[in-house]
């Protein structure tokens, strides 16, 4: 794994100290697909935080970047973040990009954004949510943090960009 990734890692760490908010560390066999990874910290997919970053065109000269926060048993509504940002294009990042940005490698990404070219829009269900897990820039650790406590450290865009899981990503 890259070494930014674990720098990431204690970003993360350092800031849920400093803040003196509860959690926990979940340890676990290295995996980052979410219905995996949900299977071995032994909940269900809904009380995980699903992480992916997205190349928003808002026009032909501006694209954005944003990461998209979204419950484990839902996909990113595409349409959705289109409309929330007017935009004429929204697509998946491309990995390299999407690294970079993130400061983690695909599977690991933080729904926290240390990056100011990287917007943060989480799905209210998100925040909402009593327990919150997710991988904790490492494959292998996961983090588990209220939503409430979630919302108050990353201050995401708090918007509806989820949809049915039916949909493939």
């Amino acid at each position: 794994m890259p070494e930014h990734a674990y720098d990431t890692y204690d970003h993360l760490i350092s800031l849920l100290d400093a803040s003196s908010v509860d959690y926990r560390l979940v340890d676990h066999e290295p995996e980052g697909a979410t219905e995996a990874v949900c299977a071995l910290r032994s909940h269900p997919a809904s009380e995980a935080a699903k992480c992916i970053v997205l190349r928003v065109k808002v026009d032909r000269r501006t694209t954005r970047h944003v990461l998209a926060v979204v419950p484990g048993d839902r996909r990113v509504d595409l349409d959705a973040v289109r409309a929330l940002f007017a935009a004429r294009y929204v697509g998946f990042s491309d990995p390299q990009t999407a690294e970079r940005l993130a400061r983690a490698v695909p599977g690991t990404v933080l729904p926290f954004s240390f990056d100011p070219d990287l917007e943060l829009v989480a799905d209210p269900d998100v925040v909402a949510q009593p327990k919150l897990y997710f991988n904790a820039a490492r494959l292998d650790r996961s983090l588990l943090i209220s939503g409430a406590d979630y919302e108050r450290l990353a201050k995401p865009r708090v918007e509806r960009i989820s949809g049915s899981a039916s949909a493939a990503e």
